[in-house]
């Protein structure tokens, strides 16, 4: 997974940090933290499917080779070892996207001669490492409802392919039933019913809390909110994922 992860990450962020390099519509890349925005997609394409692969089999593995009865029988409690579960790996796959983004941020001040803020630095670390703990719960959902470990990586992919890649179409058909032109960019209509939409999608929720620190980009959603939104995301699937783990039969 590291070579995929280098190619999207720092890779990307070299790219997007080319002087030269104009994006679509005509958008030119002008700071450290807009190039680390545009290089967040690495972290939506590649970092979230590697959190789903290192974490699909986190409950089912142990629960078909029987190790899983031997864990539950010690005398700890379900909810110590359901949070044992989230965060080993979680810190499994965060601690090597945060190496990765911080030389992100290397590249990107040889490339541009800018570093962001400490507070723009500070907000995406912390909207990485939350996405990536949304999919390492949905995962680790996922595997502990399911029998088998195929069904479990069919789950987690299919949740991972429906946020980056079919929820543009989902934006698209409520759009359509709204009566809001889809697509325009200058329309207010259309912007505001994509970010609210945006707020139901962890990647949309990651993208919201990283324009927080955007000046020029304004999508109906206030900073607050987002953040609040983001501590919904996180609270929900964790508990769902502890109240599992206290019922769970191996």
């Amino acid at each position: 997974m590291l070579p995929i992860l280098i190619l999207f990450i720092p890779g990307m962020a070299w790219g997007f940090s080319d002087p030269g390099v104009m994006l679509p519509g005509g958008v030119i890349p002008s700071s450290a933290t807009e190039v680390m925005f545009y290089t967040s997609l690495g972290i939506v394409f590649g970092a979230t499917m590697c959190a789903v692969l290192l974490s699909f089999d986190g409950v089912s593995k142990d629960r078909a080779s029987g190790v899983l009865e031997i864990k539950l029988s010690q005398p700890m409690p379900r909810s110590h070892q359901s949070i044992a579960l989230v965060i080993g790996h979680w810190f499994a796959i965060l601690i090597p996207i945060w190496i990765l983004w911080s030389i992100s941020f290397v590249i990107v001040n040889y490339r541009m001669g800018d570093w962001p803020s400490i507070v723009d630095a500070l907000t995406s670390f912390i909207s990485v490492a939350l996405i990536l703990l949304w999919y390492v719960l949905f995962s680790l959902i996922a595997s502990s409802h399911a029998k088998e470990q195929g069904t479990s990586i069919a789950f987690g992919v299919g949740v991972w392919f429906l946020f980056t890649f079919l929820w543009a179409l989902v934006t698209t058909m409520v759009a359509f039933a709204s009566g809001v032109s889809i697509g325009e960019e200058n329309d207010a209509k259309w912007i505001s019913l994509e970010g609210t939409l945006d707020l139901f999608s962890p990647n949309g929720v990651f993208h919201h809390l990283l324009e927080t620190r955007l000046n020029d980009v304004e999508r109906g959603v206030s900073p607050i909110l987002a953040w609040i939104v983001a501590l919904v995301w996180s609270v929900l699937p964790w508990y769902w994922f502890n109240s599992r783990m206290k019922t769970i039969q191996p």
